[in-house]
């Protein structure tokens, strides 16, 4: 390899700066340079290769071509020793072409672009020359090559042309046979359309003229319906009238028969039981009175009407009480809040009630005695949901009516004759029931007789 000379330029330095290429590289001479340089790349150290080459030093001869070609170029043009170790790296590998290139005598057989691209390395007296030959010879074969290729493509393309105008002269024959017999077919479907046609057009007047006839059967079959449906719903009310005034005769008159019935064997049940417990009250004897025993006169041991009147009880006497409800088929009838507002105000009404009905539950089980307990219903914010205890019967008055007026008519729907107790303090629902015939009570005394049950 040779050493820089003076001032550090090498030797040969005053070859290259005489000989100067005039244009630039034929594009297939770079493309071998850039390979040749490529591959004499990697025998050199980093500290030989120039500054922008070191970052590619350890990519492949194939990567380096691909990303460094321009750089590797740059510096063979204005690196002279960088070319001078790449030139010795290219004597190395191939001797034989490069003395050849030196001497000026390259072989008839190289090809001239490995000629040129050597030459541009190695930078021989002459360079210039066996470059512009070798980029001439490189054209010539180029433009050889490429007059061989059209001469082969226009060939192909005669042949392409050829094989065209057969095709297109077998398929205008073809299309102008299918064109005749597309035109027959056509006439044909022509002749069939107009009959058709015709068709359609008698068809279309003949179903105007059913269609007219359906329309006037509609509008006459729409009026009979109308006029049917008309009868049907004046027939249908007049049944339905009949039948509602016949099902409330007949409600009429089986509530009136089986009220009055019930009335009737309720009064019965009263009498026959009144007669019953006034025999066991007064211990008939079985045997009939005898005209003796009608003689007014005091018996011995027998209670004189002195003795008679000290039986009566006071109104406050919880015992009074006991003695109407053991009357037979005695109804007690209580007036709920009344009582309940009168012994344990201050509890809440949920609890009132269940404190009474809970006691008078008992009581109906001691008695015997029908018992029913009426709640004023505008007293209540929601449906009540309550279990009514056993012999207790609990109603609440309907909105708009007072407990006071259901009382009234429990009251008076008692046949006369059967004992009722109605216990209030209210003085208006007191005078009430005792004009109905009911014996009335005050609170205090029905919580006396509860208090003595607990």
């Amino acid at each position: 390899m040779e050493q820089p000379a003076h001032g550090g330029e090498p030797a040969g330095a005053a070859g290259d700066a005489a000989e100067t290429l005039d244009h630039p590289l034929p594009e297939g001479v770079r493309r071998r340079v850039v390979a040749l340089v490529a591959d004499a790349f990697g025998g050199l150290t980093v500290a030989e290769l120039p500054a922008p080459l070191r970052q590619y030093a350890r990519f492949t001869a194939s990567r380096r071509a691909k990303f460094a070609g321009n750089a590797m170029a740059a510096a063979l043009e204005s690196d002279l020793l960088f070319r001078q170790r790449i030139g010795e790296r290219f004597k190395q590998g191939q001797p034989e072409l490069a003395g050849a290139v030196e001497t000026g005598t390259p072989p008839a057989a190289a090809d001239p672009v490995d000629v040129a691209a050597a030459a541009y390395v190695l930078r021989p007296p002459g360079w210039v020359k066996l470059v512009a030959a070798a980029g001439e010879e490189a054209q010539r074969v180029d433009a050889e090559r490429a007059d061989e290729a059209g001469r082969r493509e226009l060939e192909r393309l005669r042949e392409e042309l050829a094989a065209a105008r057969d095709r297109s002269r077998g398929e205008t024959e073809q299309l102008r046979h299918d064109l005749e017999a597309a035109r027959k077919e056509a006439e044909s479907l022509h002749r069939k359309l107009r009959s058709a046609q015709s068709d359609v057009k008698r068809g279309e007047a003949a179903l105007r003229r059913v269609q007219g006839e359906i329309d006037a059967a509609r509008a006459e079959a729409a009026a009979q319906v109308s006029s049917a449906e008309s009868e049907s719903r004046r027939l249908k009310a007049r049944l339905g009238e009949v039948e509602a005034a016949l099902e409330a005769s007949r409600r009429t008159a089986r509530e009136g028969r089986s009220v009055e019935d019930m009335r009737l064997r309720l009064l019965l049940d009263t009498v026959l039981d009144a007669a019953q417990g006034l025999r066991r009250e007064l211990a008939l004897p079985p045997v009939s009175v005898h005209p003796a025993d009608t003689v007014d006169a005091v018996e011995p041991g027998r209670m004189s009407p002195k003795d008679i009147a000290a039986r009566a009880l006071s109104e406050t006497d919880p015992a009074l009480l006991d003695q109407l409800l053991a009357l037979p088929q005695a109804h007690l009838v209580v007036d709920g809040y009344n009582v309940t507002k009168t012994g344990y105000p201050t509890m809440p009404l949920e609890k009132q009630r269940l404190r009474l009905l809970g006691s008078l539950s008992a009581l109906a089980a001691r008695s015997g005695a029908e018992v029913t307990c009426v709640f004023d219903g505008a007293e209540l914010a929601a449906p009540v949901l309550l279990a009514p205890p056993r012999g207790v019967r609990v109603l609440f008055s309907k909105p708009g009516v007072t407990a006071d007026e259901l009382i009234r008519q429990l009251v008076r729907a008692e046949p006369p004759g059967r004992p009722v107790v109605v216990v209030s303090t209210d003085r208006e629902v007191a005078d009430g029931v005792a004009k109905a015939g009911a014996r009335p009570v005050a609170s205090a005394l029905l919580l006396k007789r509860l208090s003595r049950l607990s």
